[in-house]
């Protein structure tokens, strides 16, 4: 089960109400955050979430309101007791970035590991998550997140039977694992059956629709995009400022086929998104103006 909170939906500054975009993931005793913008980890208390938990945070660019609250969060992983390391992922300089950051949060109890993302895509498997960072279009380089949870095949113990299979290791072949045993390498393909349908979720904010977000984000259980204009008449600015609109955000949820999408990221200048959403709808009808705090646990697919 993987539980979600867009723990805010504001863009550029925050509001009354409204923090900055943030995503926060939970998956077993994992916590995985997007962008941090200021505010973040009061949303999070809001939400009724730790922040100790959070062991990745990835950062799609580096713009003030997408990061300028991970000092004070780390200030208070740290005064939570945290001491295991803490990985950050994002775009090239990261290091940098923090580094300069840190200057008002220095000696924190845990290391700090920095990926540093290089080219249009890479993968990252960590924690039980499968991450695909992809380059998107913004005024400074930008990349979108995919979070994939995957799921495993399905045991078959007359399939374990026919390979001769000890019994004793029918269940760390389930868990994925190959094991040497005897002289003999088993293999998980051997007592399961191909990988099933897992969970899949896009997160993109601060780009114009390129087919870079259609194709990570395709089939997609949930896509969480901006919408930075929702009025009539803001392509142009949209186009100047390398935004979207919302019926931009709903025709990439319509082409990448996504089952459900949440709009996020808008302009300060958008105060009830929600009065904008009928338009969208119009070409994706599961497209919903989201507000901060929008939760929901995703499970895997019932199998027929």
């Amino acid at each position: 089960m993987l539980d979600l909170c867009l723990l805010g939906t504001s863009g550029m500054m925050p509001l009354p109400g409204r923090w900055l975009t943030a995503l926060m993931a939970r998956l077993g005793g994992s916590s995985l955050l997007v962008d941090c913008g200021e505010g973040t980890q009061i949303a999070i208390r809001e939400k009724g979430w730790s922040v100790n938990p959070i062991d990745t945070i990835c950062f799609t660019h580096y713009h003030g309101d997408h990061i300028s609250g991970l000092p004070g969060l780390l200030l208070s992983m740290g005064n939570s007791e945290r001491t295991a390391p803490v990985t950050l992922i994002g775009p090239k300089g990261l290091e940098k970035v923090v580094d300069s950051l840190l200057v008002i949060a220095p000696g924190l109890p845990f290391k700090l590991e920095f990926i540093e993302l290089a080219g249009a895509e890479q993968d990252i498997e960590i924690n039980g998550y499968n991450i695909r960072a992809f380059k998107v279009n913004h005024n400074i380089t930008c990349y979108g997140y995919t979070i994939n949870v995957p799921r495993g095949g399905r045991f078959y113990p007359e399939l374990a039977k026919e390979n001769e299979v000890p019994l004793k290791l029918w269940s760390r072949l389930q868990k994925g694992e190959t094991v040497e045993h005897e002289g003999k390498v088993f293999t998980p393909g051997m007592v399961t059956g191909p990988a099933r349908k897992g969970i899949k979720v896009t997160y993109c904010t601060d780009t114009r629709p390129v087919p870079s977000l259609i194709k990570n984000a395709k089939d997609a259980d949930l896509l969480i995009c901006e919408g930075m204009y929702g009025e009539e008449g803001k392509v142009s600015k949209a186009v100047e400022n390398k935004h979207m609109t919302f019926c931009e955000a709903a025709q990439v949820a319509r082409d990448a086929e996504v089952k459900e999408m949440w709009l996020t990221h808008y302009s300060p200048s958008l105060l009830r998104p929600g009065d904008y959403i009928k338009d969208a709808r119009k070409i994706f009808a599961n497209a919903y103006a989201a507000k901060d705090c929008r939760s929901v646990t995703l499970g895997f697919p019932e199998e027929e």
